[in-house]
């Protein structure tokens, strides 16, 4: 991140990526995620989360707190404190429902002049952002984002340290059709896990398990299907849900060897 802060006028790179990283080392898989990219490993069906998406949402109490340190990162536009819904003047000196970043639940307060203000965190689900900017909380870059017509940065409340979580082969027995499967948010948008794992099982069990195409295939048979066909009213799922309209990249890595299965 720092290396992209220092070359980002030479380079030219205004922008900024989530990261999803799996390291296989002396028996171990580390998979490392900053971002709401998403990993699961699927063991004789049984699925493992390997990790969990960074929005601000799931952040919600980390950049409040920051927010509450440091609150001249808020400009005077912006308040650390969340509400069930955007508050009206008219309802100034009322009581209502909030949340900061000590907690998880609700409370009521009074409401005051600097509740009026927009919250740091306003949305739900796939539509929450942080200063109604971006909806991603970790990754890479964005070091000159700034809230729309003002001179807020962004980039202090975005963090690029990921999440490491570990997986150890070595306690168990794995066949070829034990697999880790990662895949960007354009996957998990429309797929959950389940369905991932059961699209997983359906191609393979096509496939000869000495076949080295079968995990390729799966990938293509994930990404085709999140995508969706292309209709009169847009991409559409097979239960004419709307597809993916973001960018799917997914691996499927064997865990196991190749097996003789009659």
């Amino acid at each position: 991140d720092d290396q992209i802060e220092r070359e980002r006028s030479s380079q030219r790179l205004s922008g900024g990526c989530c990261a999803l990283a799996a390291i296989y080392l002396m028996g171990k898989f580390y998979v490392a995620n900053a971002g709401d990219s998403r990993a699961i490993i699927i063991r004789n069906g049984e699925i493992i989360p390997m990790s969990r998406e960074f929005t601000p949402e799931t952040e919600r109490q980390r950049l409040q707190f920051l927010a509450f340190l440091r609150p001249e990162l808020l400009g005077k536009e912006f308040t650390h404190l969340e509400f069930p819904r955007r508050i009206q003047p008219k309802e100034l000196g009322r009581k209502m429902l909030y949340r900061d970043q000590n907690m998880n639940g609700w409370s009521y307060k009074k409401i005051e002049e600097d509740d009026l203000k927009f919250p740091l965190i306003y949305g739900e689900g796939k539509k929450a952002r942080v200063m109604a900017t971006i909806g991603v909380t970790r990754g890479l870059g964005d070091h000159d984002l700034k809230v729309f017509s003002s001179n807020i940065h962004i980039k202090p409340f975005l963090s690029c340290f990921p999440e490491v979580r570990v997986y150890d082969l070595t306690q168990y027995e794995h066949c070829p059709d034990d697999v880790l499967v990662l895949g960007t948010d354009g996957l998990w948008d429309v797929t959950n896990d389940k369905e991932v794992a059961g699209v997983v099982m359906e191609v393979l069990t096509s496939y000869e398990p000495n076949d080295p195409c079968r995990y390729t295939m799966v990938a293509q048979e994930l990404v085709v299907r999140s995508r969706g066909v292309l209709k009169e009213r847009g991409w559409r799922l097979a239960n004419d849900k709307l597809g993916s309209g973001d960018d799917i990249s997914v691996f499927v890595i064997p865990l196991g060897g190749p097996g003789n299965y009659t």
